[in-house]
């Protein structure tokens, strides 16, 4: 069987997330029996082609694809509001785009809901997002490396975040927490993938420059499993996810996370995070040492069903189905 794998990852598009997951998908994939893996090609047959993006580069490529078209509901347009300028206008054109496909995998039961609610018509499949559990791992090394790049004391407390620079990621409450606790250095990994067109993009600019020392944000960053293994606790405000594949790599990589409280973390995550609903709370959390040792406890562990050698064997399992029923 041959399957060929579509990202539009481009120059800054590469750093977003369903760039990340389909690169480690196509990673994995290439390793099993059986199973013969393109990516981003435009020539050749292939017997499936597996998009996870719809831009426009994706649809021209889907006018001359031959085989099943299968596409990965990353996004949805819920997500844009907060997001992207425009999205309004963006988000009418979902349902015309996702019906182009035979079929669609969702990666969590909100996502599911969204988009059967949207296209109940086209048939879909839920498999999650993996990741790479022995890439994202404690490690000393890399820890005191990331530390000494950026001048961060070996003992000082460190809290991350990452993600698009965005007022749907929870940009501002990261702020405002990162002014009530000089004591903590706050660390921001990601950028403005969408650049002027992001939302508030001047805004969060000004905002940023107002910044006091214990705030870096380091943009992109070539080795992501690095500020993970640098911090001692990972935050994730933001108001609405599909899934949420930042804070699996950070469980993975053995960091309590506090999250806000929003009904996709509740139903993906359960037990394995911790939960905020005002800014209030997140200050209580961070001084509870004996809260944060428990989650850190299992954090590892609950990311087990996430492990991508599983992942990638439920899509291969998928595309034989589908191409051969």
């Amino acid at each position: 069987m041959r399957v060929n794998i579509f990202v539009e990852d481009f120059r800054f598009l590469k750093y977003i997330g369903c760039a990340t997951a389909a690169r480690t998908l196509y990673s994995h994939l290439s390793r099993l029996p059986d199973l013969e893996v393109a990516r981003n090609s435009y020539k050749d047959r292939f017997d499936l082609t597996h998009y996870h993006t719809f831009g426009p580069w994706a649809m021209y490529h889907l006018k001359f694809t031959d085989g099943v078209k299968v596409l990965t509901a990353h996004s949805t347009p819920r997500l844009n509001d907060g997001n992207v300028a425009f999205s309004a206008r963006i988000n009418r054109v979902y349902p015309k785009i996702y019906r182009k496909f035979d079929h669609i995998i969702t990666i969590s039961e909100p996502c599911h809901r969204e988009t059967d609610q949207m296209v109940p018509e086209v048939a879909k499949t839920l498999i999650p997002n993996g990741i790479d559990r022995e890439y994202f791992t404690p490690d000393a090394k890399k820890r005191r490396v990331f530390r000494e790049q950026y001048g961060i004391d070996p003992d000082r407390k460190v809290v991350l975040s990452v993600g698009q620079q965005t007022p749907r990621k929870g940009i501002y409450d990261f702020l405002k927490l990162a002014e009530t606790h000089p004591e903590i250095t706050w660390v921001w990994v990601g950028g403005f993938p969408y650049g002027t067109l992001s939302k508030d993009y001047t805004r969060i600019q000004v905002a940023k420059s107002r910044c006091h020392e214990n705030v870096i944000f380091t943009g992109v960053v070539d080795d992501i499993s690095a500020p993970y293994c640098g911090a001692d606790v990972f935050f994730m405000p933001s108001h609405a996810e599909t899934f949420g594949l930042v804070i699996v790599e950070a469980l993975a990589t053995g960091l309590p996370v506090i999250a806000r409280d929003i009904y996709e973390f509740r139903e993906i995550f359960g037990d394995s995070v911790l939960f905020f609903h005002e800014t209030e709370d997140v200050h209580t959390m961070l001084g509870d040492d004996s809260l944060l040792k428990a989650c850190r406890r299992q954090a590892r562990a609950s990311t087990e069903k996430y492990d991508i050698n599983l992942i990638a064997g439920l899509h291969q399992q998928l595309y034989k189905d589908l191409v051969e029923p």
